[in-house]
């Protein structure tokens, strides 16, 4: 059975600094690029950033770029979003998952391309 589970997310104030992980089970995690999404409620689930599996080339949304940081451990079996600067803006769920059509990180890469979503972990970034 294959697993996905987010952890690290917490209340922060602006400017903060936190480490998202994404802890794969039930599959070889280098086989798959993987990406983190955030959601708003009331909002579409929202594409932050993805990590290739071939070669570990990155990808992000416009809205974290430079800010956010997405890296890979395959012998941990962990995937990791590191983010700087955090404003109230990116305040969500934030979800990892698997996408199962390619292994290289694009900007057409759709959602629906990705499966084995997590529970998701909560950031809020107030004052």
């Amino acid at each position: 059975q294959v697993q996905f589970v987010e952890s690290g997310g917490r209340s922060v104030q602006p400017g903060d600094s936190l480490r998202l992980s994404c802890a794969a089970s039930g599959l070889t995690l280098g086989d798959y690029a993987i990406g983190w999404f955030r959601q708003v409620p009331g909002m579409r689930r929202e594409g932050v950033s993805c990590v290739s599996a071939s070669d570990g080339s990155t990808y992000y949304a416009d809205s974290v770029k430079g800010r956010f940081t997405t890296s890979r451990d395959n012998a941990m079996s962990t995937v990791y979003l590191e983010m700087n600067n955090l404003k109230p803006e990116d305040t969500a769920v934030y979800y990892c998952a698997a996408n199962l059509m390619r292994r290289l990180c694009t900007p057409g890469a759709r959602e629906y391309e990705y499966a084995y979503w997590g529970q998701g972990t909560q950031v809020t970034v107030s004052s």
